[in-house]
């Protein structure tokens, strides 16, 4: 069979789809992937299709939920839904997959797929699954979806049409087919205990001096701080640290999560599906997205505390970290997310689905 996936936004929508891609390739299938070109995976057929987010520098804004689901509307389901729907349907005509496999934001694939009569499986990649459907978004995606003579969907009922697949713990975000983010590992965590820190790939790059405060809290506690600040940042900004810290612009989370005791995170899909799945718990501190509603639901399932991004200040950060890691409910509660997503079917039982679409 062929199998094409493809991704709307940056890495964070892409990872999701790697295990069940690489699970199809392990088959025998034909794989190939569509999506921004400096995010296609290397090892795979890519076919490029829109720009790369730029690295640019932004100032740190105050959090507005109101605004970031306003820009995911019009972004996602406007101008990025009728790109997505033409590149999409360009590519699946020239390569011919069998199945559409793409992230839950991916919106234009989907339509593509719906218009070429192709079926589709879509991956989540929002961890609380409260941010991706704002008002009006239905309306927006109804103007894509005449321009392929498709009927209106009020109802969204695309977006759950032939099969969702969740790599996230039911207990955190409901749903009826789940797949594990990653192969479990066997814990190991150090002594003292290792600290993950990172603000991602894009927010990281609009956070102002929130490394530096966060940094300024942590790096006095008794832990091994590893921080990652991505592409666009020198290290060197952070300015010289102590022997238990370490920054890097990245390290490899697969390699990293198994050996933590905690997460700092800007509250990204990502960085919480790792923890989730490694039962690690959190200090998140959003900043925009869907960060805020992955931050809302760690913080009702006792798995992290959370700060504010603008107002937190070094002290805050250090008693923040010090509870996740000392209150024994956090660690509980992240243990509880572990064993569900250890019980969930792995990426290999998951493709049977795809394979019977």
């Amino acid at each position: 069979m062929r199998f094409l996936f493809a991704f709307a936004g940056g890495n964070g929508h892409l990872q999701p789809l790697l295990p069940l891609a690489r699970a199809a390739a392990a088959r025998g299938h034909a794989v190939a992937f569509t999506g921004r070109p400096g995010v296609l995976p290397k090892g795979f057929e890519g076919f490029p299709a829109g720009a790369d987010t730029p690295n640019e520098r932004r100032p740190l804004l105050r959090l507005d939920r109101d605004r970031e689901e306003r820009e995911f509307r019009d972004g996602f389901g406007g101008w990025i839904a009728r790109e997505r729907a033409a590149t999409t349907r360009a590519v699946a005509q020239q390569w011919r997959p069998d199945v559409i496999v793409c992230d839950e934001g991916d919106f234009g694939s989907m339509i593509a797929a719906e218009a070429l009569g192709i079926p589709h499986a879509s991956v989540v990649v929002l961890a609380a699954g409260t941010f991706g459907r704002p008002d009006g978004l239905a309306e927006l995606l109804d103007e894509t979806r005449a321009g392929y003579d498709l009927p209106a969907d009020p109802a969204l009922a695309m977006l759950d049409r032939d099969l969702v697949i969740s790599p996230v713990p039911p207990a955190f975000r409901p749903a009826a087919c789940t797949m594990q983010p990653m192969p479990p590992v066997p814990p190991n965590p150090t002594d003292p205990p290792t600290v993950y820190l990172t603000l991602g790939t894009i927010f990281n790059t609009e956070s102002g001096d929130l490394f530096t405060r966060l940094l300024a809290g942590f790096r006095t506690l008794p832990v091994q701080l590893i921080v990652t600040v991505g592409a666009a940042i020198d290290p060197a900004e952070l300015g010289a640290q102590p022997d238990n810290v370490r920054v890097e612009r990245y390290v490899p989370q697969a390699d990293l999560l198994p050996r933590c005791s905690a997460v700092v995170s800007h509250a990204g899909s990502g960085t919480v599906i790792g923890a989730l799945a490694h039962g690690l718990p959190m200090v998140l501190v959003p900043m925009g997205a869907d960060q805020p509603a992955n931050a809302d639901r760690a913080a009702e399932l006792g798995l992290a505390v959370v700060l504010d991004a603008v107002d937190a200040t070094p002290a805050d950060a250090a008693d923040a970290l010090r509870t996740v890691l000392t209150e024994p409910s956090f660690a509980a509660a992240a243990a509880t997310m572990r064993k569900e997503v250890e019980a969930m079917p792995t990426p290999d039982d998951t493709l049977t689905l795809l394979e019977a679409l």
